[in-house]
């Protein structure tokens, strides 16, 4: 058997060759990484360490906690076993009484005295009931073990009682019993005493087959105080709750008005025997302190942070020194770096103006090498032999500081020879002691950016004469300041040197914060950012100035202007012109409009007289009628009030005829007013049905219900109405068309097109010869008619009236095959279909009569 000096030879042979691969591969390695190493080694063994203590802590208390839960599942299996035996049993009790009651072996007062001592033993029964197939009580028995008449009252007040057509709990375990024919537990629901309560409803089948059921009502908080074992509950509360997860009952009280603090531990078990919604919950709680709570676990926690605080500041001491070290080296190279790839030109001189110091870029812009200009004195050789006194004084400025922050321009010479500008700009050089040493020179070539800034100049000067030229106002003004940065020519003109002018013009007031605490990036006009500002335009509007009596077309937009300040720009072009002769086209358009209606009264002038000589005539002869029997003194005192009241209608017919002329001709003002379609439509056919009537030609009209109200003048569009009316009657007329196409129809109707948006479409249409294609192409030009005494301004007219309302109007013949049967003029006026009038009347019919037209949805009728 081998010895313990064996064992340790062996042992250290084995590990000689690891040891040496360890001490090899630490010489390879730098100072800096066994620095960074060794620091590294405690520090992880530390971590470790902590590591090891929260992961025993985290197991120590997950075995709790799964002890815990343990003892919850096995206590609430206890509990739901003692109550789901009760229920059981209570259930094959139930069924044997339900049994004696099929088979007839008990009446109502047996099933009294059964359900009496069933419901004393049983102090979780609320009662038990015996209801017939027809949901009306047999017995009941209330859980005290008396008969009691106030339970399961058919009146629909109990809401213990199954109700047909309702969808209570006890309803649907009524019909859930009757379909399956076997005990159902209903739903938790609140009792007439607002206690919460479940039923199991045992159906009673007889030969005739569903006969009733019996009802044992049960109290979830008697279950759980009388069969949830006293040391269960004491060591773990137990409630139970419903489908939707709310509380019904619990073995622990909650205090009154707060809030109990949820469980860590639950465990969830059917209540029921057969399922009904109702779960039992045990609930537990942790008895040992988190890793938060735990003292001991927070000194390992602090040793160990200040162990590796203690490491990792060493760590990075030792670190520092070698960044320390290293940055020397990089900053020197850097420097140069930065001085060799730098455009500027830098030069600096020591006390004796001598040049210490060039970089390559001033080597490169005056052409000569750096050990050609080292250690030179005034004068320099790249200053211009024409400027070497200029130069000596810009020199002496800068050594005794007196040159100006902004620089100063010079000129330089290159060694071939050439010129170039330059800017130059002098500071002190100071050492690390705040001594001063020299100056620093730095130097760019400003050549191309002199000639750019001379063009600049020159367009500046070209725009500013093309606006001082423009006809229209130009102004600038500042947003915030309220200034005016810029007026051309046309703006002194009109409103001078004052701002107030583009405010007036613009419609709003600049300017009006100027605190310090406004914000520069938001534009105190409008609260909005500048720069979305600035990208965007206003709508062009049109402002009328009082004080100047003109009008103009102004445009604004927001800029940025040459300083960084947010402006806006201001263009106002005189319209005055433009606007009066607008003017004057509306009232030349509304005397035409006027002079339309008047020349239609004109035309239908013998068919008013004839319409008016009708009701004249019937008077004339009732009055004569009257006259000669009451002077032969046959007349009744009924009859002469019948005549009298026949004459009076005719009467009031001729004024109705001369009103309505009368409010058609009257010359007013065009008014937009809330209207309706039928009301429009009404009055435009009672007036054109005298003019149809003379030419014997019928109208349909159809008026859709429920149409939106229109905001239009009535009397326009009764205008338009009337124009297309009258044209299709005399085409109808002229063309001497046989009786079965001597009719016009006229529809009005809603529609919404992605086009127009939501209009009433007005449609006349006629069984006339129609158009030819040339005619509808230019019949709405003015002055063009193709009747030879027309004036040619009806239709252009009806066309300025449609538009004016927003509105479009279109002709169209209508064919069958090649052959043209009639023609139809539409137009459409926008309203939102969405606001229909619940008020608006039924369609209208036209005019009586002989031609009489007929109210028509599907189809047309014939005179």
């Amino acid at each position: 058997m081998p010895n313990a000096f064996d064992l340790k030879s062996t042992k250290r042979k084995l590990l000689l060759p690891l040891q040496r691969l360890a001490s090899g591969w630490w010489r390879r390695q730098s100072p800096a990484r066994q620095d960074r190493f060794a620091t590294l080694g405690p520090l992880v063994s530390v971590l470790l360490f902590l590591t090891a203590i929260v992961l025993a802590f985290w197991y120590l208390r997950n075995e709790e906690i799964e002890r815990e839960s343990e003892a919850v599942k096995r206590d609430t299996e206890i509990a739901q076993q003692q109550i789901r035996v009760r229920l059981i049993e209570n259930q094959e009790q139930l069924m044997r009484i339900a049994r004696e009651i099929v088979t007839r072996a008990v009446d109502t007062h047996d099933f009294s005295a059964q359900a009496k001592g069933f419901a004393r033993e049983r102090p979780e029964v609320t009662h038990v009931t015996w209801i017939n197939a027809r949901r009306e009580t047999r017995a009941s028995v209330s859980g005290a073990g008396f008969q009691d008449d106030s339970l399961m009252r058919s009146d629909g007040n109990d809401p213990s009682m199954p109700v047909a057509n309702q969808s209570n709990p006890p309803e649907l375990a009524f019909q859930s019993a009757k379909e399956r024919r076997q005990p159902v537990y209903s739903q938790v629901f609140s009792d007439y005493n607002g206690t919460a309560v479940f039923q199991v409803q045992v159906p009673l089948i007889d030969r005739s087959g569903f006969s009733g059921v019996l009802i044992a009502e049960y109290s979830v908080e008697a279950l759980l105080r009388y069969y949830v074992p006293s040391e269960v509950a004491a060591r773990h509360s137990m409630a139970v709750f419903d489908s939707s997860d709310q509380l019904v009952a619990s073995s622990v009280t909650q205090m009154p008005g707060k809030r109990n603090k949820r469980p860590s531990i639950l465990h969830e078990a059917p209540l029921a025997p057969a399922m009904n919604g109702l779960v039992l919950r045990g609930e537990g709680y942790r008895t040992s302190i988190g890793l938060i709570s735990n003292t001991l676990f927070w000194m390992v926690v602090a040793l160990s942070t200040l162990t590796v605080w203690m490491l990792f500041g060493t760590w990075r001491h030792m670190r520092r020194r070698l960044q320390i070290q290293t940055a020397l080296t990089s900053e020197t190279n850097f420097r140069r770096a930065m001085e060799n790839s730098m455009l500027t030109g830098m030069r600096a001189l020591d006390m004796e103006s001598r040049i210490s110091y060039v970089n390559p870029a001033f080597c490169a812009m005056t052409g000569y090498s750096e050990a050609e200009l080292i250690g030179r004195k005034p004068p320099f050789p790249f200053w211009p032999p024409d400027r070497l006194e200029e130069n000596a004084r810009l020199l002496q400025q800068e050594i005794h500081g007196r040159s100006p922050a902004g620089g100063v321009e010079v000129k330089i010479m290159r060694k071939d020879g050439s010129t170039f500008d330059g800017r130059m700009y002098v500071s002190p050089l100071v050492d690390t002691k705040g001594k001063q040493t020299g100056w620093m020179t730095s130097m760019t070539n400003i050549t191309e950016a002199k000639r750019v800034r001379d063009q600049l100049s020159a367009s500046h000067e070209r725009f500013t004469t093309v606006l001082e030229g423009l006809d229209a106002a130009v102004s600038v003004l500042s947003v915030q300041q309220g200034e005016l940065l810029f007026a051309n020519r046309s703006y002194r003109l009109w409103f001078g040197a004052d701002p107030a002018g583009h405010a007036l013009l613009s419609g709003s007031q600049l300017g009006r914060s100027s605190g310090p605490d406004v914000d520069e990036e938001v534009d105190d006009y409008s609260g909005l950012p500048a720069q979305h500002l600035s990208d965007a335009g206003t709508a062009p509007r049109e402002v009328f100035v009082e004080s100047l009596e003109m009008w103009f077309d102004v445009r604004t937009r927001y800029l940025q202007w040459t300083d960084g300040r947010l402006a806006q720009m201001l263009i106002a072009t005189d319209i005055t012109t433009r606007r009066r002769a607008e003017e004057q086209a509306a009232l030349q358009a509304e005397k035409a409009q006027m002079t339309s209606r008047l020349m239609t009264m004109g035309e239908m002038a013998s068919s008013v007289a004839h319409e008016l000589n009708q009701p004249l005539t019937a008077i004339t002869n009732y009055c004569n009628g009257m006259v000669s029997r009451v002077r032969n003194d046959a007349i009744q005192k009924d009859d002469l009030l019948a005549a009298l009241e026949k004459t009076a209608k005719q009467a009031q017919r001729a004024g109705q005829i001369i009103h309505r002329i009368r409010n058609f001709v009257k010359r007013s003002e065009p008014k937009r007013e809330a209207a309706q379609a039928h009301d429009i439509v009404e009055d435009a056919v009672e007036l054109a049905g005298i003019e149809l009537r003379r030419r014997n030609v019928a109208i349909h009209t159809y008026v859709a219900q429920r149409l939106p109200q229109l905001m239009v003048d009535p009397i326009l569009i009764e205008q338009v109405l009337m124009n297309l009316l009258k044209n299709a009657a005399e085409a109808i007329d002229n063309a001497g068309l046989p009786a079965s196409r001597r009719h016009i129809e006229l529809r009005v109707i809603p529609k919404h097109t992605p086009e127009l948006g939501g209009h009433i479409d007005f449609s006349v249409t006629d069984m006339g010869p129609g158009m030819p294609e040339e005619v509808i192409s230019r019949m709405y030009e003015a002055f063009f008619s193709t009747k030879s005494d027309g004036l040619g301004i009806g239709l252009g007219l009806c066309r300025s009236i449609v538009e004016s309302h927003k509105g479009r109007i279109r002709a169209e013949n209508l064919y069958n095959g090649a052959a043209i049967v009639g023609c139809r003029f539409a137009f459409s006026i926008p309203v939102d279909i969405s606001r229909l009038d619940p008020t608006t009347p039924t369609p209208v019919a036209g005019p009586g009569g002989p031609t009489a037209a007929s109210v028509v949805t599907n189809q047309i009728s014939t005179p």
